[in-house]
């Protein structure tokens, strides 16, 4: 552990990147897949249908190359800056396990441990159920060994660096489509649908992920027209929709949207992942393979942008937002970096807090 005394990023001991998790090879899918579902009854025979998603892919999720990218990006960024903070990695669903690095850090004899979700937005799949498997991890620390505390960095959608880094993705795709329909492109967010019971109780009083959502989507547009002088309608969409058929999940599914887009004479999409922070499953199986598949299908000029990934304006401001804890945690006054109408989101959540 570093010195508690000296380095930049006291009280804190050690960054932890808490993700999903995916499998490693075809043998891991269905595996994967229980975790994933655990407690849910749903059939083996439907998880290795699901898991036909991952076959496609070799068995491999990306997500898991992808953290360590970010790993590799954050030590970089903070070795320049003089952030003396050790990085670790654990998972939700596959290897490496929250418990395990929750308990190999208490054993190292970590006091308070900064926590970094690979999720900008609130609600209780992105953002609390990750409290309750901290929450868990440390419950499941052997009997005698001190936990440490954890803190989770605030929610980020509206911080500069995440939006930078989607203005570029979108500015690119854009550049990518031909030049007689680029202007007239419309902008099409999409990020992953929850039941809406979920999205009804996200945040301290409801309704956070949507708003957050169309808060950064409308801040991105803006910025988009800035930089090329044309101003492009936009909306927000959903995919990867699971669970049971009679629970309502927010809508429009992106495929059945850019049916109607076509029908509608639209002359080009720029499919933006806004609500990843990764290329991971979602992206490139959800909207690389079927999106994009349906937008040729009915011939609807489309291209796809980049998510934050490791981005140099992303790996910046999870640097910003890092620093920004470390002051508060000390007592210092800092400047909460966000765009949009929203503000920065609270750093501590209430009980209330996406309860379902």
């Amino acid at each position: 552990m570093p010195n508690p005394e000296t380095h930049l990023a006291a009280p804190y001991d050690a960054l932890l990147l808490l993700s999903f998790g995916g499998p490693e090879r075809p043998e891991d899918v269905v595996p994967f897949l229980e975790n994933v579902t655990r407690g849910r009854g749903i059939p083996r025979e439907r998880l290795e249908q699901v898991g036909e998603h991952y076959f496609l892919f070799g068995g491999k999720s990306p997500i898991n190359d992808q953290n360590k990218a970010l790993i590799a990006a954050l030590r970089a960024d903070f070795d320049a800056h003089g952030i003396d903070l050790p990085i670790h990695w654990g998972n939700r669903n596959w290897e490496p396990y929250l418990d395990d690095v929750v308990a190999d850090l208490a054993r190292a004899g970590a006091q308070r441990v900064l926590c970094l979700t690979t999720s900008a937005y609130s609600s209780w799949s992105s953002c609390r159920q990750y409290r309750e498997n901290i929450a868990a991890a440390l419950a499941a620390l052997p009997e005698g060994v001190e936990p440490p505390r954890i803190d989770k960095v605030r929610a980020f959608y509206n911080h500069p660096g995440f939006v930078e880094a989607n203005v570029d993705g979108v500015l690119a795709a854009l550049a990518d489509l031909p030049e007689d329909v680029r202007d007239q492109a419309r902008l099409v967010f999409v990020t992953h649908s929850i039941p809406i019971t979920m999205a009804d109780a996200s945040g301290p009083t409801g309704g956070a992920y949507v708003a957050q959502h169309l808060d950064v989507a409308a801040v991105v547009a803006d910025r988009v027209a800035e930089a090329t002088g044309s101003r492009r309608d936009h909306e927000l969409v959903y995919c990867s929709r699971s669970g049971a058929p009679h629970i309502p999940w927010l809508e429009p599914d992106v495929n059945d949207r850019l049916e109607e887009l076509a029908g509608e004479g639209t002359a080009a999409v720029v499919l933006i992942p806004v609500g990843f922070v990764s290329d991971h499953m979602e992206v490139v199986y959800d909207l690389d393979t079927e999106a994009l598949a349906t937008a040729e299908r009915l011939g609807l000029p489309a291209r796809r942008a980049a998510s934050a990934g490791v981005h140099p304006d992303f790996v910046a401001g999870l640097r910003d937002l890092v620093l920004e804890r470390v002051a508060l945690a000390r007592g210092e006054d800092v400047e909460r970096r966000s765009l949009g109408g929203r503000g920065p989101s609270h750093d501590g959540c209430p009980d209330t807090c996406c309860v379902g």
